[in-house]
């Protein structure tokens, strides 16, 4: 089955600067993936070529078969930029109609009807960027990269603005197009979203990939705590497979075991693991 996109050995300079040094990844149909990384990382450039916007200096991209940058692969593609900016003046329905002429879309009223509703804005149809709030505005967003009915959603920090109503609906959202087999990359430094939604991660410094697999794959164990009588102990170092043998032992010794509990660490354990510390 062809990839929703591919990336295959891109780089990229920007004078002495290397943004990309042979990223290579794939986001299957149907897959939301995260795509991690300090600022600098190479993660706006990466979105900018899959859109067309930037050519790589070698390697290759895919949008659903088709060369990035391509008329089939443009067409295939919605995309929410993160310092996205809409007319002032115009409605939310004005926005959707624009976005649909850009798409070459013909869903009409009935589809800017869907997509207002998806992102609960249903009542505010007729009302102007400018009243909305920037919640409303992030939402808005949303809709209009779903114009068309692309295979492949590019999201650069979609909840940013949002508060935890509003990022609940963009996984109920994401949720929605996974089943639709429609792919998502996704780029947020809000690390317990992207435990939340995401299948997969990718993640970037200093324009290679460092790490990858998913959130549960990645987080590390730290250990198994144990209760006993004499109170919470925790075994660094010890994982899953030891708990059979650590139980074993402790009864063995006469031990009265309460409570036995694998810690694991988190995605935000396995970014700071692959990028580092980031100096304030």
């Amino acid at each position: 089955m062809t990839p929703s996109f591919a990336a295959a050995g891109l780089r990229k300079s920007y004078g002495r600067t290397e943004a990309l040094r042979g990223v290579s990844f794939e986001v299957a149909e149907g897959e939301v993936v995260g795509l991690l990384g300090p600022n600098g990382a190479g993660k706006s450039t990466l979105a900018k070529i899959a859109c067309g916007l930037v050519r790589p200096g070698s390697g290759g991209a895919q949008v659903a078969g088709h060369p990035a940058g391509s008329p089939p692969a443009r067409a295939a593609i919605g995309y929410l930029a993160e310092l996205f900016r809409f007319p002032a003046w115009a409605s939310a329905d004005e926005v959707l109609r624009l976005h649909q002429r850009l798409a070459g879309s013909r869903g009409g009223r009935a589809e800017r009807d869907e997509l207002l509703g998806l992102v609960a804005l249903g009542d505010a149809r007729d009302r102007r960027v400018a009243e909305m709030s920037k919640g409303m505005q992030q939402r808005l967003g949303l809709a209009q990269a779903m114009v068309g009915s692309p295979r492949l959603l590019l999201l650069d920090e979609p909840t940013s603005a949002l508060d935890p109503a509003g990022r609940r609906l963009v996984r109920e959202l994401l949720a929605q197009a996974r089943a639709r087999g429609v792919s998502v990359l996704l780029s947020s430094h809000l690390l317990g979203e992207v435990e939340l939604v995401c299948d997969r991660v990718e993640i970037l410094r200093d324009g290679e990939i460092v790490a990858g697999g998913s959130p549960a794959e990645l987080g590390r164990p730290r250990g198994v705590e144990v209760e006993t009588a004499d109170g919470l102990s925790v075994l660094e170092g010890a994982g899953r497979e030891d708990v059979p043998r650590i139980v074993a032992d402790l009864v063995g010794r006469g031990e009265r075991v309460y409570g036995v509990r694998v810690l694991a660490g988190d995605l935000e354990d396995a970014y700071l693991d692959a990028v580092g510390e980031v100096p304030l």
